[in-house]
């Protein structure tokens, strides 16, 4: 039977941007995730560089600003997440701690060698996880870090629908073995990995977006790109919900070697 559900990589981008501009996370993810995955991050200091890349609205950002010295920068290729951070910033006087780019995450607008961290949250996959280590390691300082989360097979063998779906939506997802080979190929040294609670993706990523959905059919009754957008949105949460023993996040902790 052929899937009846749109790929998000199909729908208009500004859609996409007003629709997960009003929750807080456009992935899965936690504070307490990330305060975990910075409890491996031993080489920082009050001249750091830490950049996350893809920040979207920044909540992450936020907790990472908050939780390590130096200097934060966030980059995001949308101009409307950027700016949903930067009001951010203002409101809790972080405009010292964090500076924010509109760029993309393959073409990074720095010197060589200039961070001490590179974060990455729910966002890799828009250039491909092996592809972004390469690119990042150049911008890496000797013995820099990459946190990066990437969606990747918990078991070996899985239902044929779950498959399906992520080979459409992202055919780079793999098994956490087979990713941290790739850290180890693209001259990195495993640090850690540790999947993401499953509460990262639904009382912090899907459940917030049920309010959202209504709010943004609301506004765009008439459209079928919007309705399609939350239809897609809401499939996926049953997907989760049906196989979340066979995919999820993985918080993976890289060393440049």
């Amino acid at each position: 039977m052929e899937n009846e559900f749109s790929s998000i990589h199909e729908f208009d981008f500004n859609l996409i941007c007003e629709y997960f501009s009003s929750v807080d996370r456009q992935g899965p993810g936690s504070v307490e995730s990330a305060l975990k995955a910075l409890g491996f991050i031993d080489n920082l200091n009050e001249d750091s560089k830490i950049i996350d890349l893809g920040c979207g609205t920044g909540t992450q950002t936020i907790t990472v600003a908050n939780n390590v010295p130096g200097k934060v920068f966030a980059l995001d290729l949308f101009p409307l997440f950027v700016s949903k951070l930067d009001e951010k910033i203002k409101e809790m006087g972080l405009d010292n701690k964090i500076s924010t780019i509109v760029g993309s995450m393959d073409k990074l607008p720095f010197d060589k060698n200039f961070f001490d961290l590179i974060w990455c949250e729910g966002a890799v996959y828009n250039i491909g996880f092996r592809n972004a280590l390469t690119i990042w390691k150049d911008f890496l300082n000797d013995n820099g870090y990459a946190a990066v989360t990437e969606v990747s097979w918990l078991t070996e063998k899985r239902p044929k629908e779950i498959e399906d779906f992520w080979m459409d939506a992202y055919n780079e997802i793999d098994t956490v073995s087979n990713k941290i080979k790739v850290i180890e190929q693209c001259g990195y040294k495993p640090v850690a990995a540790f999947v993401l609670p499953e509460n990262c993706w639904t009382d912090n990523f899907y459940i917030p977006q049920i309010k959202a959905q209504y709010e943004f059919l609301n506004k765009y009754p008439d459209n079928p790109t919007a309705s399609s957008l939350v239809e897609s949105q809401r499939h996926e949460f049953e997907l989760y919900k049906k196989y979340s023993s066979y995919y999820g996040y993985v918080f993976y902790i890289a060393k440049k070697i």
